[in-house]
């Protein structure tokens, strides 16, 4: 039996709880037009609202709450969910002299500028990243982020990404045996065969990986010669899927040459990063094993503009890959689009400046996507791919409250992507410009 005094303290206890949730500040988004990244057209005059982290109601019509609510006037805004961008590198951003910073930059640089990135990226709209690979630095500034010591989007990372000997993420490739003191191998996310790509694999979650990153072709920004000769059989690819599955990961495969890609596919990954010289019988691979293209064609026009403008900017064998893999890659994207493979948004920011993600968007819609759909690639599919629907991609009742809003009309003129004036993520304001 509970005492008089105890009964007493549980029902003080039980009135703090409902005063507490009585007066809990809601915040009501107004929102002109809402996109909610599930519906096919914008709906007009809806309001979102937000009650901590979470969207705990969508009403339609403008409403405002009690007198202890916030209302966040978005009347003249196109809302929709916070934007997710699938491929991403935070702790770099290339530039003439990004190789000769390979050695001179210590991790403490890196850390101190991947976050000045990272908030970029969040004040250009982008709630959730994938961060497909750098030096490491990536798993520490998610840490920082998930943490709130620094501002940036909500950050799912590969750690290092893992290739073949030779390929494109050895970073020994093009240089004298001696200029490293040891040989490249599974700790620095190089590996051949079977045990040692499986190695490789639980290496990295070890150290804190959230998705695993392959390389199945070779690379642009490498000094290998090949761009897109495949570098993995089948059954090492399956080795990685099927290590990485045992540990609930996924897995992203960098591909730009058609074999490659055909492999990746085969071996089970979950994307294919790039997919520049994808052909027919890739097409018809990914939609039969729903296997999804994040297409990055800002990195590829960003890279062939600066090697074919800029003179020195890239190393002769970086100039004529990019140049070959960037007037390419668009309109590739557009055949894999309209033959029906699934598309995610993806840009690999980092290789262009971080924070013109947006610029994505247009490129997607030039090539023949409606401008809905490629906003369901940055909202709805990317959440998909990325496994995490349950809790980001569209504005539906209880998922966190990662909501964005733009001036203009997205889905008349695709450009106002880059007019971001709302950025809330998990029910935080970051920015707001009425």
């Amino acid at each position: 039996m509970f005492t008089g005094h105890l009964m007493r303290k549980i029902f003080l206890v039980i009135l703090l709880f409902i005063a507490s949730s009585a007066f809990a500040q809601r915040t009501y988004i107004q929102c002109g037009k809402l996109i909610d990244g599930i519906s096919g057209q914008a709906q007009k005059e809806m309001t979102i609202v937000v009650d901590g982290k979470m969207i705990s109601d969508i009403q339609k019509g403008y409403t405002s709450g009690g007198a202890g609510d916030k209302v966040v006037d978005l009347k003249n805004k196109t809302v929709m969910p916070g934007l997710i961008d699938c491929h991403v590198h935070l702790d770099h951003e290339h530039s003439k002299t990004s190789m000769i910073e390979g050695f001179t930059l210590t991790d403490a640089d890196v850390a101190y500028r991947a976050q000045v990135y990272a908030k970029r990226t969040l004040m250009a709209g982008f709630t959730t990243v994938r961060d497909l690979g750098g030096s490491g630095v990536n798993i520490s500034l998610r840490k920082a982020v998930a943490q709130g010591l620094v501002d940036g989007p909500r950050i799912i990372t590969a750690g290092r990404p893992i290739s073949a000997s030779g390929g494109h993420m050895d970073n020994s490739v093009g240089f004298r045996d001696d200029v490293f003191d040891h040989k490249m191998g599974p700790d620095d996310g190089v590996a051949d065969g079977r045990d040692e790509l499986i190695k490789a694999v639980r290496l990295q979650i070890k150290r804190g990986s959230d998705v695993i990153k392959i390389a199945s072709t070779g690379g642009v920004l490498d000094l290998s010669e090949n761009s897109s000769g495949p570098e993995f059989s089948i059954d090492e690819i399956k080795a990685v899927v099927e290590t990485a599955k045992d540990y609930g990961l996924r897995v992203a495969c960098h591909a730009h040459g058609a074999e490659g890609i055909k492999r990746a596919i085969l071996g089970g990954v979950t994307s294919i990063e790039h997919g520049t010289f994808m052909n027919d019988e890739d097409r018809e691979l990914a939609k039969k094993y729903g296997t999804y293209l994040v297409p990055t064609i800002i990195a590829g026009k960003s890279v062939a503009d600066s090697a074919a403008n800029i003179p020195g900017y890239f190393p002769p064998v970086i100039t004529r890959k990019a140049i070959e893999v960037g007037t390419q890659i668009q309109d590739n994207f557009a055949k894999s689009y309209k033959a029906g493979v699934k598309i995610a948004f993806g840009t690999d920011a980092g290789v262009y400046p971080h924070g013109k993600n947006y610029m994505e968007f247009q490129y997607m819609v030039e090539a023949g996507m409606p401008p809905m759909e490629a906003i369901k690639a940055a909202t709805v599919n990317a959440a998909d791919l990325l496994g995490i629907s349950n809790k980001t991609g569209s504005i539906i009742k209880g998922k966190f409250a990662d909501i964005v809003a733009v001036d203009g009309d997205p889905l008349t003129d695709i450009k106002t992507m880059k007019n971001m004036a709302f950025v809330m993520k998990e029910g935080k304001i970051y920015t707001i410009n009425n």
